[in-house]
């Protein structure tokens, strides 16, 4: 590629107003963490109902569950009220589902967090030909990952690691499993690094005709478990010990199940797959015969799904995607299942494009193509052979909602530049779209898909617009720099309202840099740079090679050695930057969060004194202190990849770190230990590096909880103040 002169090293790309808000208000640090520019985007979890013609929502008070018609948005019914439901011994609730027949509901209370998704909770089924409310469980314990059975007549759900099935015709409870033990036996639910990294917490599925239930049994037994000390508020501090496999040690050892709900017995059934393999997803197609069961091989290059016999345990391989670097396990969720075919998005021309399979595993069309890349697949009617879905085909840094018939002709739903976000109804006819830019808090409407016109707004987030028009403010403006390795990256950059070009800035980087992530998108966001910025300091974020929406090529390049290219890329972006007249080379910062935090260290290792300073919060430090699936996936083991590891391990860099450091991390994060800080710390105290650190005591990855994140966010802004 030809190299551009300083004149193209920034260029913008985003006209907006770069004059300031005409308000006057200084925008203050407390009011950012208490959450005050936040925009609201809760609509009672809104659902559609089978017709498709009506939906569901909680009312704010979270005592009620309301059916709405699309059309008109007026109140259709009331489907289930604390105040009037006879034996309910509650006022409010956290959740809900309803069975297809619509004659059971199952709420949810008292909700108990596990990990970042799962949760257990009381549940409680609502009769609602009875108007009856009684517990799905005789036990005291809690529940976890109900499940209506398609018939509607039962539920399964998971009790102290084992599963339990409520039948509602006879109301009983039959006991499925009885081997669950704590860190030992996981049955239907997900183990720790399932639940993080292939983003499941239910693997139970039950056939059409609601006779058989399959489920995947963890046995984590052999999993190295983790120690994490948790101080409390004794006298003496305790411990929180769970199984967590980190790079190249022993995962769960997962099995597949079928109980026959008539004769009460289960048979394994035998995955015809490696035995360290994954087993992410399962789900029954229309067929009572056909269990799709979807691997991943230990390396995430191979993906298979079988079609599992439940009852005579054959298994037939339908659909097989291998990839030089990497299968996306999120795409899984765009397979579906149809009368006549089934959807699935991958990568194999090089840009993630939906494709239409047949039951068979036999691909009948491409949807999609082009040099951009799908980035949701949202559904498919087969009654028209209208395929949903929303993409960057505009630009990376923004998203769009189209349909796309049988003969390739292509329709626009979404009007509005900049991000959007849109749930069908189950017959398609309506949508709801959530649409914001990056000045623009998000508005939410209800949309006829024929017409494609605005039925009526449920949020436009007014209340919040108001208080923005008060404050003294620049808006976000998205730029693209030039690096020397002449790649054209996305940024933004917030200034002071009262930005003179004739001045110097200090600038502070701010990103997260992780494969296929993007920090740059042209969505509403009003944050800490804005504090910052009211103080003098330029925000800037890049997002550099293997960041997503630019296909498969830039986004897997860092692969087996990440944190590489990422690094150098944030470096390069920072000088070019420096080159700019309004820019302070001198003082120029760099900061991140969990993979961000783990990018900073690698920046100030690599940058030959590129950054003046640099704050990592909860960072990785070497990526064989991380989980199995994720660092694998990238990575592989490190005994596959020892120069892989060594040359991307922040701790065997340590010495090469220069600028001021603050390092951040809670002593409860479950996600990135609190030990890579700390063994982190002891290598630059072996080098002979100075450094700030300021850790929260029993907080988890998030860092959030009183008043933690006011702190938090006021000792990392002194902490710029001091040294930019």
């Amino acid at each position: 590629m030809k190299r551009l002169g300083f004149g193209a090293l920034l260029s913008f790309l985003l006209v907006g107003s770069l004059a300031a808000q005409n308000g006057s208000k200084r925008v203050d640090l407390k009011e950012i963490t208490d959450g005050q520019f936040r925009q609201v985007t809760n609509i009672g979890e809104m659902r559609s109902m089978p017709d498709g013609e009506h939906y569901t929502a909680m009312n704010d008070a979270r005592n009620m569950i309301i059916k709405y018609s699309y059309r008109t948005g007026n109140p259709v019914d009331t489907l289930f009220y604390t105040g009037k439901a006879r034996e309910c011994t509650f006022d409010k609730f956290d959740g809900y589902t309803i069975s297809s027949t619509g004659h059971h509901i199952l709420v949810w209370r008292d909700v108990e967090p596990i990990y970042r998704r799962s949760f257990k909770a009381n549940v409680y089924d609502y009769d609602v030909r009875r108007n009856y409310v009684k517990p799905i469980s005789d036990s005291k314990s809690k529940q976890m990952i109900p499940t209506f059975s398609p018939d509607g007549r039962m539920v399964a759900y998971v009790s102290d690691n084992n599963i339990w099935i409520r039948k509602f015709d006879y109301d009983t409870e039959v006991q499925v499993t009885k081997d669950g033990e704590l860190n030992k036996i996981l049955n239907g639910i997900t183990d720790w690094v399932y639940e993080e990294e292939f983003a499941v917490t239910n693997l139970m599925a039950w056939s059409p005709n609601s006779e058989q239930l399959a489920f995947v049994r963890f046995d984590e037994s052999e999993v190295p478990e983790y120690s994490m000390q948790m101080f409390g508020e004794g006298l003496y501090p305790g411990y929180y010990n769970y199984k967590y496999p980190k790079a190249g040690e022993k995962n769960s050892k997962v099995t597949l199940h079928a109980y026959d709900v008539a004769t009460k017995d289960t048979k394994e059934l035998k995955v015809p797959v490696e035995a360290d393999s994954y087993i992410p997803r399962i789900v029954f197609t229309n067929n009572d015969d056909q269990l799709a069961v979807m691997t991943l091989n230990r390396h995430q290059n191979v993906f298979n799904m079988y079609y599992a016999n439940p009852k005579s345990g054959v298994f037939r391989l339908i659909l097989r995607d291998e990839n030089k670097a990497y299968v996306d396990s999120e795409w899984l969720n765009s397979i579906r299942f149809y009368a006549n075919s089934f959807s699935y998005v991958n990568e194999q021309d090089g840009y993630a494009h939906i494709y239409l399979y047949s039951p068979t595993g036999v691909m009948q069309r491409q949807v999609t193509k082009g040099n951009w890349d799908v980035t949701a697949f949202l559904g498919y009617d087969e009654a028209t052979k209208t395929v949903y879905y929303e993409s960057a085909e505009e630009s990376p840094i923004r998203r769009a909602i189209y349909k796309i018939d049988a003969k390739g002709v292509k329709t626009k739903l979404s009007s509005q530049e900049g991000t959007n976000n849109a749930t069908f109804s189950e017959n398609f006819a309506y949508y709801v779209n959530q649409y914001s830019n990056a000045n623009t808090p998000v508005k939410i409407t209800v949309n006829e898909t024929k017409s494609n016109k605005v039925l009526r707004v449920l949020q436009d987030n007014a209340r919040l617009i108001d208080k923005l028009a008060g404050y003294s403010y620049a808006k976000k403006e998205f730029i693209k720099v030039r690096t020397a390795s002449d790649y054209e990256l996305n940024a933004w950059i917030v200034k002071p309202a009262d930005f003179d070009e004739s001045k110097k800035y200090p600038v502070l980087m701010f990103q997260y840099s992780g494969p296929n992530s993007q920090q740059v998108l042209d969505k509403y966001g009003f944050d800490w740079e804005q504090y910052l910025a009211a103080n003098g300091i330029i925000t800037v974020c890049v997002d550099g090679r293997g960041t997503g929406a630019r296909g498969e090529a830039f986004r897997k390049c860092t692969y087996l050695r990440m944190g590489e290219l990422e690094s150098k890329d944030q470096v390069e972006a920072a000088q070019a930057l420096g080159k700019l007249p309004f820019v302070d080379k001198n003082r120029m910062a760099i900061w991140g969060w969990s993979f961000g935090g783990y990018n900073t260290l690698m920046s100030m290792s690599v940058g030959n004194g590129t950054f003046k300073a640099g704050i990592a919060v909860a960072p990785p430090t070497d990526w064989k202190y991380y989980d199995s699936v994720y660092t694998e996936r990238f990575m592989r083991t490190p005994k596959e990849n020892f120069e892989g590891y060594a040359a991307t391990s922040p701790i065997r860099l340590a010495k090469d770190l220069q600028g001021k450091l603050l390092l951040i991390h809670g002593t409860a994060d479950d996600n990135v230990h609190f030990q890579q800080t700390m063994d982190y710390a002891e290598s630059l105290v072996q080098a002979g590096k100075q450094f700030e650190m300021q850790v929260y005591k029993d907080r988890n990855h998030s860092i959030y909880g009183g008043n933690t994140r006011y702190h938090l966010y006021t000792r990392m802004s002194n902490f710029l103040f001091d040294n930019l």
